[in-house]
């Protein structure tokens, strides 16, 4: 079981937010099914308006979310963020001085005491990365169970922006579960999505952060693979041994003469490799001419990677 509680605050009396709405309605549509139309996360999704959002009520949520035992739980929060000399908070609109919203100790205090074995936490909220400091203890150190990874959209001090109708970091976040951070496969994990988000955002823009405690990413989006999983599964075939060249003839090009149906089928595979970086011509410029020339091919090192996933049976 996957379910996600996605929240999403304009309605701000007196600082009014304008792209928060947005965010959560996107984030919700891609997180709720895989690439293929399967379901993903059985997604929650909370937005000021027309909902009142209170401090009960969003307490009531986050609690619910991380209450009952569930394979992975994700928590987005997209609104106002402050902090002070106690931590930083998740802002409500019926803020009020001395009780602005809900503390972020009390948010990392349920999901490290959750039963869900993984849980996934992204802010989009000026301060989100006072995310998983405890202020009392020290701000240098970060107190995550087992199993919690977090993104935030600033460090601790920043501000977070909205352009184009959306928070940048949240934006970033759709793209990336749309199929941006996928890997060969499609896979979408949360040291995928933070690899996106940073290498998007510059030296002087607010720079996202990344907590975890994990031994392993679980997989929180399928999106299209650049190769299907069967092909992968022919590198073994076609390179018997990882590290050992094949060598190449004018039978295995299509627009040469004499044709070979059986190598032609083969060289289709070298070129849908060499698209994904997997297989790179060796003495010649291109696979082509690798060919026509009676070159050679091998596996780049991501090829052979993939080809020890292969051959340990991982794929």
């Amino acid at each position: 079981m996957r379910r996600a509680l996605i929240v999403g605050l304009d309605d701000y009396p007196g600082c009014a937010l304008h792209g928060c709405v947005n965010d959560a309605q996107r984030l919700t549509q891609v997180l709720s099914r895989h690439h293929n139309g399967r379901v993903n996360f059985h997604c929650e999704t909370i937005t000021a308006p027309p909902a009142k959002v209170t401090r009960p009520l969003l307490r009531e949520k986050i609690s619910e979310l991380f209450k009952e035992h569930a394979d992975v739980a994700f928590l987005h929060f997209s609104g106002h963020g402050t902090v002070n000399g106690l931590g930083g908070y998740l802002v409500t609109p019926d803020h009020c001085p001395y009780d602005v919203g809900i503390a972020m100790t009390e948010v990392l205090a349920l999901a490290n005491q959750s039963p869900v074995t993984d849980v996934f936490i992204t802010l989009d909220c000026c301060h989100s990365g006072a995310f998983g400091v405890l202020p009392a203890v020290s701000n240098e150190k970060v107190v995550l169970a087992d199993g919690v990874s977090v993104i935030t959209a600033t460090r601790s001090g920043q501000e977070a922006l909205e352009e184009g109708g959306g928070g940048v970091f949240t934006s970033l976040l759709v793209e990336a579960l749309e199929g941006g951070a996928a890997g060969l496969l499609g896979e979408v994990s949360a040291a995928t999505i933070y690899a996106y988000i940073d290498n998007a955002m510059g030296a002087w823009d607010q720079r996202p952060l990344f907590k975890a405690n994990v031994s392993r990413f679980v997989k929180l989006r399928e999106a299209a693979p650049r190769l299907q999983p069967s092909l992968v599964q022919k590198l073994t075939v076609h390179f018997p041994l990882p590290a050992e060249p094949l060598g190449l003839s004018p039978e295995f090009e299509p627009e040469v003469e004499p044709h070979d149906a059986e190598k032609e089928a083969r060289f289709r595979d070298f070129q849908k490799f060499r698209d994904a970086g997997l297989v790179e011509p060796i003495g010649a410029q291109s696979l082509y001419h690798a060919a026509i020339q009676s070159k050679a091919c091998g596996l780049t090192t991501l090829g052979r990677y993939y080809w020890r996933l292969v051959n340990e049976g991982k794929i």
